[in-house]
């Protein structure tokens, strides 16, 4: 049996009703922004509890032009935590501000309990990244936003539909930053991403920022850059929207039977599940022990694993400027070393399923 980690194959077998709606895309000629990407930009926004919804041209994007939008740039520090995707420290470094790290818990997120000993006078901004769509603590956070006077721009990429005590993660911030890559819980068919805002001053200067700081046709308000959402992406993100709960379900579904499957192997750390949280498993991650040789004899079987990351991104040649060193974010660093990542998408059968759970039970002699 093959096990594989993408989906995309499953998801679109039948593409002919998207097709049929791009080709009346087509024909209007309607291509770059307009009445498509404004609907979808509603429906979102009212699909995640949020005022407003800026359609752009990757998530990467949505976190650069949060920040440009919030004002941030050289001189100020912006705190996000060391285990991210380069993407999250990127948007940081390109808008002109410095990237200073804060480790991680055992939840695999940011911990905010020592947030407070990494912000300074120049701290204008935290990014929480709501990782394998698990959420932050934000109610910690947003108590030390008040306390501080520092925004936050939730990194939301990978928490479509996640949850604080019933609150949408990229409602909670100044702004919420979401990817619309293929293997994100909703995707389109190349890069694309949103922001959400409750703030309509803010959702006025995106507007402005994806869009050459084009007034009208005529006039710019000021330089900008070019980050509009493909009308075509649009269309495709509007028709999939509808199926975000399933896949949620779905995804969470699978995660509790791994769970459940993994509990009482001693090799095998599970992140703590709080009921409070809404966790999407975007990715589907456990600490373990014989990591690499666990990773390859999964593949030996014909099951695709990941890792999440290998490399913290303060050990990363890019962030040798910023001066940290090994043992600065001891957590990130002992969870790079032992993380996994098993397929847990929504397209697995129960077979599938089973059959990971066999692989990994039988790996550690718990078979």
């Amino acid at each position: 049996m093959k096990v594989s980690f993408s989906y995309l194959k499953q998801q679109f077998a039948h593409p002919e009703p998207i097709l049929e709606k791009i080709g009346t895309l087509v024909k209007s000629g309607a291509l770059t922004l307009g009445r498509a990407v404004e609907t979808f930009e509603q429906s979102f926004a009212d699909f995640i509890g949020a005022k407003y919804a800026v359609g752009v041209g990757s998530g990467t994007d949505a976190l650069f032009l949060s920040l440009k939008a919030a004002g941030i740039g050289p001189g100020d520090e912006v705190i996000t935590t060391v285990n991210t995707f380069v993407a999250t420290a990127g948007a940081i470094e390109t808008a002109g501000a410095t990237i200073r790290f804060v480790d991680c818990n055992e939840r695999y997120v940011m911990d905010v309990d020592k947030l407070a000993t990494c912000i300074t006078p120049r701290t204008k901004a935290v990014i929480p990244v709501h990782y394998t769509g698990q959420p932050v603590d934000m109610n910690a956070l947003c108590a030390l936003s008040q306390q501080h006077g520092f925004t936050i721009i939730e990194d939301s990429c990978t928490a479509i539909d996640g949850a604080v005590d019933g609150r949408r993660c990229g409602t909670i911030g100044l702004t919420g930053a979401f990817s619309l890559h293929p293997l994100k819980n909703l995707n389109v068919w190349g890069d694309g991403g949103l922001i959400t805002t409750n703030d309509e001053a803010v959702r006025d200067r995106l507007h402005l920022l994806r869009n050459h700081g084009m007034n009208d046709r005529d006039t710019y308000a000021f330089y900008a850059y070019n980050s509009r959402l493909d009308s075509l992406q649009a269309v495709v993100g509007q028709e999939l929207l509808k199926d975000v709960t399933n896949i949620t379900e779905q995804r969470i579904k699978n995660a509790a039977r791994y769970d459940a499957a993994f509990a009482d192997i001693d090799a095998i750390t599970i992140p703590q599940r709080k009921s409070n949280e809404r966790h999407v498993y975007h990715l589907y991650i456990l600490l373990v022990e014989q990591r690499d040789e666990l990773k390859a004899y999964l593949k030996q079987a014909g099951i695709s694993a990941k890792i999440h990351y290998p490399i913290p991104l303060h050990l990363q040649p890019a962030s040798a400027k910023l001066g940290y060193q090994r043992g600065d974010f001891p957590v990130a660093e002992q969870q790079a070393a032992h993380m996994i990542t098993l397929p847990a998408h929504q397209h697995l059968s129960d077979a599938e399923l089973d059959y990971v759970i066999e692989h990994v039970r039988r790996f550690y002699g718990a078979a």
